[in-house]
């Protein structure tokens, strides 16, 4: 079964709207290294419709301008992209489809085709959160940035707890903590006479 790798930015306080508008400060060769690491072992990309529209606005141009991030544009043109979208779409970028069908479902089966590389997404906070609640994200890279918005979409709302399990934490320099999650069961029932057996006792 291929995996699915997802990348967000995302404030300390779980913003993770607009990140051109904030998170450009922290953008060190740290960050860069890791955020093109997450989409280098993919060879498809599962994107919303306004994630896609940002994308095919700015790397084809930057592909063709040549430059330090055209290999980058020249890949993330290879790649096959699938955009999820209840619009029809009419496409401009090479090797791009929209995904037909129920979310999830088609997920499921995408994630049944043959092939060894990841499946990468990048941005698109409404399906990443759709796809880890349903446990299909394999991996979930969030670079948490040391900075609270107060405002502004979060990746998660109301609804079901969702539990993870921690794969990785990686600090870099800027204060920005890169975070991997993946999908767990459930932890066991506890309440405060489980946790008080974990406290220090006088004496000790």
């Amino acid at each position: 079964m291929r995996k699915i790798t997802a990348g967000l930015f995302i404030s300390l306080d779980g913003v993770v709207a607009e990140p051109q508008d904030w998170h450009f400060p922290y953008f060190n060769e740290e960050m860069g290294a890791a955020v093109s690491a997450q989409l280098a072992t993919a060879d498809t990309l599962l994107i919303g419709r306004a994630t896609y529209d940002s994308f095919a606005g700015a790397w084809p141009e930057r592909e063709h301008a040549g430059g330090g991030d055209e290999a980058m544009a020249k890949a993330l043109g290879d790649a096959r992209k699938i955009v999820v979208s209840h619009q029809d779409l009419d496409f401009t970028w090479r090797n791009s489809e929209q995904l037909k069908g129920d979310l999830v479902e088609a997920v499921k089966a995408l994630k049944e085709e043959p092939g060894a590389a990841d499946i990468g997404m990048s941005g698109s906070p409404s399906i990443v959160r759709q796809l880890t609640a349903a446990g299909l994200i394999d991996e979930l890279h969030l670079f948490v940035h040391p900075i609270a918005l107060n405002s502004g979409l979060r990746l998660f709302g109301e609804g079901e707890p969702i539990p993870l399990k921690l794969l990785s934490a990686t600090p870099f320099e800027t204060g920005v903590l890169h975070l991997v999650y993946g999908p767990s069961e459930p932890p066991a029932p506890a309440g405060y006479d489980e946790a008080r057996a974990h406290l220090a006792q006088d004496g000790q």
